[in-house]
């Protein structure tokens, strides 16, 4: 059939303007069931604080790394909404490193701000990244919740420059042991492995143009110029691909510490670690915010008797298990063979 017309955008010239910022959301929930039980409940408070406490200018960059029908539909009902600018579906899990790869080059922004689907944002967490991020030198990564083992993770650079470009560097154990409990209790940390984690460790504070910020940063949450991010990952993945599942971010961590580039977290919290399931707290905080959710129920303890004799068999838990794993390749096997 012939030509009809001329295309109405010819001439046009482009009424979008990119933002700075593209905030960025790598999502995976492959099932409903065992440790992804909440994971929707996790990742649409992830995605709601994201909506309800960014003030600038933002795009919002979805990826879903395949997951389920529940999740994918809830993710397109958000699209539907205009409340994410940029979806993109992936049929098959391709890895983090991977996605992380893809989502670096379809973002708009000069900077991303990157966080895994199991972070809540605080109020007024992009103005005080994008602080440390123009305030500070060279900086290739800015985070919003300190951890202390990152100290001695990454951070050689963030500590010579210290030495010999802060104004002043402050020592010791600064970190409040609240922030260290949110830490274990939502990275399913014990106090014992906790303690062997950061045994030694100092925090480092530095400040810069009367700014603070804690030494350290980490790949759960991140907030980095893309241009650090293409350069690191493109030496990583010359090919842009990897054949790994998970794995290589502390590589991707360790080589942008390797170029000199600064690695700080912002020195109020500006995030909260979720884990797996809602707490209470962070409900409640979500609630001051306008955002509804509801706290995950704690498993009822197997009462004394019987039952928890039973359960300490270690037998019975091997059969339990074996169970366990045939149950969840019948419900999850791909569906397509024949």
């Amino acid at each position: 059939m012939p030509r009809i017309g001329v295309n109405p955008s010819r001439n046009q010239t482009l009424s979008f303007t990119p933002p700075r910022v593209t905030v960025a959301v790598l999502v995976y929930a492959p099932h409903q069931a065992g440790y992804f039980q909440h994971r929707l409940d996790v990742t649409r408070l992830t995605l709601e604080s994201i909506l309800a406490n960014t003030e600038l200018p933002y795009e919002l960059l979805v990826f879903d790394n395949g997951s389920c029908a529940e999740m994918v539909s809830y993710l397109q009902g958000l699209y539907a909404e205009g409340k994410i600018d940029r979806l993109v579906l992936s049929r098959q899990n391709i890895g983090k490193l991977n996605a992380l790869y893809r989502i670096a080059h379809l973002a708009s922004g000069s900077v991303i701000a990157y966080s895994d689907d199991d972070v809540y944002h605080l109020k007024g967490w992009l103005p005080a990244h994008l602080e440390v991020l123009d305030t500070f030198p060279n900086v290739g990564a800015v985070t919003g919740f300190y951890i202390r083992q990152r100290v001695v993770m990454s951070s050689e650079s963030t500590l010579a420059w210290a030495e010999k470009g802060a104004e002043s560097v402050e020592r010791g154990l600064l970190m409040p042991y609240k922030w260290e409990e949110e830490y274990m209790e939502n990275s399913g940390r014990t106090p014992e492995r906790y303690a062997q984690e950061v045994a030694g460790v100092e925090d480092v504070v530095v400040s810069y143009h009367g700014l603070k910020a804690w030494v350290s940063a980490h790949h759960f949450e991140v907030l980095t110029p893309k241009a650090v991010l293409l350069e690191v990952l493109a030496e990583m993945l010359p090919e842009g691909w990897s054949d790994q599942l998970m794995g290589r971010m502390v590589e991707m961590d360790d080589r942008m510490d390797q170029k000199g580039y600064l690695r700080l977290t912002t020195y109020a919290q500006t995030m909260r670690l979720l884990g797996n399931a809602l707490d209470p707290e962070v409900v409640e905080i979500a609630r001051r915010d306008g955002i509804s959710a509801k706290a995950a129920e704690t498993p009822k303890p197997v009462r004394k008797g019987l039952g928890r004799r039973i359960l300490s068999n270690q037998h019975v838990r091997n059969g339990l298990q074996g169970i366990i794993n045939t149950l969840y390749g019948w419900l999850h096997q791909d569906g397509r063979e024949g």
